[in-house]
């Protein structure tokens, strides 16, 4: 009898765990963050992750990132099962596949906005990380800002460096969490703006933390967590308009 073909790495999700429980702290102060969580995110899918604050959407996020570990279930990431990988391994998973986008920036203020830029591409070997970072500043507005730092710069030009060092290693996820968080409306909506024009450009697959209802009525579908879990009622009920 012929064996059924072992499907590729393209024909799987971008994203998907089974029953991926979290707790974190230890003795009374231990807390179960997140619960049984189970759930597919197609290639390409921009998908909303919303519910309310302590509800573990945010830590379900950095477990996709590989920025925290699950305690038990199963990760799969980009075709790699992020539970069966040490920190070494994680690290260059994340430089390699995943771009992230956090409320706070997390620019080094030491550092121009080109070498923040650059800084991933370096970590990854890559020839030419500075002339790389300079395209990707250019390509989100900033081709007039490399040379400066982020005391320099206002809050929606340190996010729009955050986002060029996300995309700069060319990464097949990006993960934002409450990347508008910081901002003022206007400039929020700059930012979302480009965050889905690039993910349309590249076809990567996006996925965003956000109290935003409007923002979330921009992805492809909506995920609602309640509690550490999935509500699939909600997941199932979610109305979903494309950017």
């Amino acid at each position: 009898m012929a064996l059924s073909p072992t499907p590729s790495r393209l024909d799987q999700p971008a994203i998907r765990i089974d029953n991926a429980d979290l707790s974190l702290g230890s003795g009374a102060a231990r807390v179960h963050i997140l619960k049984q969580v189970s759930l597919q995110i197609a290639r390409g899918e921009a998908v909303g992750l919303v519910g309310p604050s302590g509800s573990g959407k945010s830590t379900l996020l950095m477990v996709m990132a590989g920025l925290e570990q699950a305690n038990d279930g199963k990760v799969m990431v980009a075709g790699e099962d992020l539970t069966r990988l040490g920190e070494d391994a994680l690290a260059r998973f994340r430089g390699r596949a995943v771009g992230i986008v956090f409320q706070s920036f997390h620019l080094i203020p030491t550092m121009t906005a080109l070498e923040n830029v650059a800084i991933p591409l370096e970590l990854a070997d890559r020839e030419n990380a500075l002339a790389l970072a300079r395209v990707e500043l250019v390509s989100v507005g900033l081709g007039d800002r490399l040379g400066h730092y982020p005391a320099q710069l206002s809050g929606g030009e340190q996010q729009r460096v955050a986002l060029a060092r996300a995309l700069a290693p060319g990464p097949a996820i990006l993960l934002a969490d409450e990347p508008t968080g910081n901002l003022d409306e206007a400039t929020g909506g700059e930012i979302m703006d480009l965050l889905f024009a690039k993910r349309a450009e590249r076809n990567s697959t996006l996925v965003i933390v956000t109290h935003d209802a409007a923002l979330a009525r921009r992805c492809d579908r909506v995920i609602r967590m309640n509690s550490g879990r999935v509500d699939e009622a909600a997941r199932e009920a979610a109305g979903a308009g494309k950017a």
